[in-house]
Formats: C-alpha cells, sequence, structure tokens
C-alpha cells in the first residue's frame, strides 16, 4: 500500500511539472507573441492580427506588430452616405537590421487624400486585405476601440507585386 502512495504522488508530481511548461496567456496583455508565421506566394493567403499583436515572419526576417486603428470613416451598416470612408491601420514594421518604423495602410487606395492599402518594407510588399468589424449605426466608431482585427498579405516584392 505504502508503495502505491509514493508511486502516485510520483506521478501526480510529474505531470505537475508537464503542466507548468505550457505558456499561460492572461487577459490583460495586448502584446501576444507568436512563433514564426510563414510568407506565402499566394494571394489568398491572409495574417490576421488583433490590435496590439506581434508576429515575427522569419523568413521575410521583420516583425509586424499591429499598433491599432488611426482613422476610421467608413459608412456604417444601413446608412446612407456620400463617401464609402476609409480604415487606416497603423502597422509597426522592424527588420533585423532596421529601426521600427510605422506604416500606415488604408482600406482603399485614394492617392488624392494619400491614402493607399500597400506598402513595400525590406523587398516586400505588405497589403491590407480585410478590417473588421464593421461600424454600425447605432454604436459608432468609438465602440469598436481595442476590438479591430486586419488581415495581411505578405510578398517579396519581385513576385506578382501589388504596388508598382
Amino acid at each position: 500500500m505504502f508503495k502505491t502512495i509514493i508511486l502516485s504522488f510520483g506521478l501526480l508530481s510529474l505531470m505537475n511539472c508537464n503542466a507548468q511548461k505550457e505558456p499561460k496567456t492572461s487577459a490583460k496583455t495586448n502584446v501576444e507573441k507568436t512563433g514564426d508565421a510563414k510568407i506565402t506566394n499566394q494571394k489568398s493567403d491572409i495574417i490576421y492580427f488583433t490590435e496590439g499583436e506581434n508576429k515575427f515572419f522569419k523568413e521575410a526576417g521583420m516583425n509586424l506588430t499591429f499598433k491599432g486603428i488611426s482613422e476610421d470613416s467608413r459608412c456604417p451598416k444601413d446608412v446612407n452616405c456620400i463617401w464609402a470612408g476609409v480604415a487606416v491601420a497603423q502597422v509597426e514594421v522592424m527588420g533585423l537590421a532596421t529601426r521600427p518604423m510605422t506604416i500606415n495602410l488604408a482600406s482603399t487606395d485614394n492617392k488624392s487624400r494619400n491614402y493607399s492599402t500597400t506598402s513595400e518594407f525590406n523587398g516586400y510588399t505588405i497589403s491590407l486585405a480585410d478590417v473588421a468589424p464593421y461600424p454600425e449605426a447605432a454604436e459608432g466608431t468609438k465602440a469598436l476601440k481595442g476590438k479591430y482585427k486586419i488581415g495581411i498579405i505578405i510578398k517579396k516584392a519581385g513576385e506578382n507585386p501589388t504596388k508598382k
């Protein structure tokens, strides 16, 4: 009987050690470190970021952080607007040998207002593909602060660039 008790305590200790090795995520932190993200050459491969999320792309040697939405003038659902509006995402990019810089990616291209859906950095083209959620008339854009999610596409600049 004594050997069984000792053996069960030993197994419990080993199981506890294994549980401590798994990373614990905190709901309080906004910045999330993920593993190496992959860059593919297919157009449909969208990489999603939540506000404050940080991803490292080993293949490109760059780190991307979605800082937030600096402007969201998109026309709310079920509202008639003169202009469809635009959402501008601030993305901080940093290469292995470069300082961090913030690029603005807009949901639509409009050269007269200095909006662009793409930007180039270290030989890669970074394009904004999606901004969610879409504003609603009742809540407006202030209620969406901190809840935004963007989708971006990263391609090597020489392979089917989205910006010339």
